[in-house]
């Protein structure tokens, strides 16, 4: 029996892969845990962990005997540009906790699987942008990509100095109707839905033919899910592995929307997060996740756009319902 501690829950990420693992494993066997003192979307289980404590992330896997975290706190691109000190600590020092620990605990026969998300912004301005490969140039500009691309390097030592077993995915930008925009440049993907439905015209801070490589949630879910249950014999890849969702602009979103919503309008004003976008890909190649663990994408442009506009219309009455 898998016992599943999912710290940052309270997350983009975490409190949708939450209720997925609760559904897959039980709500009795799945732990979230943020720093705030309450789960943000109801968990059956949740604790209060800074990941920056790493006595108290020990406390709480000995508690519960967790067999799997999955360390999901951190501070993203655009957020961690205004604050680079704190982000380096945080995305470092609680990457470093878990694999300490998970060392230990493997050491006293008490094995632990690690999930860490890396994300596309290890990249860099000389990397290849179009089907960036698996392995190649990595020269990230931002504080964030610079921790992630450490972090996959601190991944794939301690899998071949101690034998942990981490996995890890490098996240397109991440779509999803649950939660709010955060601090990614790839947001503006999820806050073009809110302006849309209100009847407002999008400004939108990336310019119009910046292509990014995209997500939707329940791909992301999927994905992060299947690499998790793999059998660790199928994986050549301990660093980070390439998932592909689907690749568009700006401009080819709000096409889309248009389709659904005529009335709609966009206009630009690009900010210090188009320079970040420039230096990112603009499409991934994941043959190596097909290969090793049959990862292949479900969703496409139209239905992530129709299936947006249905779900961020049914959240926005909710919340108005419970103001």
């Amino acid at each position: 029996m898998e016992k599943i501690l999912v710290i940052g829950a309270n997350g983009q990420i975490g409190s949708e892969l939450v209720e997925a693992l609760a559904n897959q494993h039980g709500a009795a066997n799945v732990i979230a845990a943020d720093i705030t003192q309450n789960s943000l979307y109801g968990a059956a289980i949740y604790e209060v962990i800074d990941v920056l404590n790493a006595e108290r992330i020990a406390e709480v896997v000995e508690k519960y005997e967790v067999t799997q975290v999955y360390q999901l706190a951190a501070l993203l691109s655009a957020t961690g540009e205004k604050a680079p000190l704190k982000a380096w600590e945080l995305n470092m020092d609680g990457l470093l906790n878990i694999l300490e620990l998970a060392r230990i605990r493997g050491e006293a026969g008490k094995p632990l699987k690690v999930f860490w998300p890396s994300s596309i912004a290890a990249f860099g301005p000389n990397t290849p942008a179009v089907n960036t490969p698996q392995y190649t140039v990595m020269d990230p500009s931002t504080i964030y990509g610079i921790s992630k691309l450490a972090g996959e390097r601190l991944c794939e030592y301690y899998f071949e100095k101690y034998g942990v077993d981490v996995r890890s995915i490098r996240y397109p930008g991440i779509i999803s109707f649950k939660s709010p925009p955060g601090g990614g440049t790839t947001d503006y993907a999820i806050a073009i839905f809110h302006s849309a439905l209100r009847g407002e015209a999008y400004s939108c801070f990336l310019e119009a033919e910046t292509t990014l490589p995209m997500i939707y949630m329940p791909d992301a879910i999927h994905a992060t899910i299947s690499l998790m249950d793999a059998p660790a014999t199928k994986l050549s890849i301990r660093s980070s592995y390439n998932v592909a969702g689907l690749s568009f602009n700006p401009r080819e979103l709000a096409a889309a929307i248009k389709q659904n919503l005529p009335a709609f309008e966009i206009h630009y004003a690009p900010d210090s997060r188009q320079a970040i976008a420039a230096s990112w890909p603009q499409s991934l190649d994941d043959n190596q996740a097909r290969a090793d663990w049959g990862w292949q994408a479900k969703v496409g442009l139209q239905h992530l756009v129709e299936d947006m506009l249905k779900n961020v219309r049914i959240e926005t009455k909710e919340l108005n319902k419970a103001a």
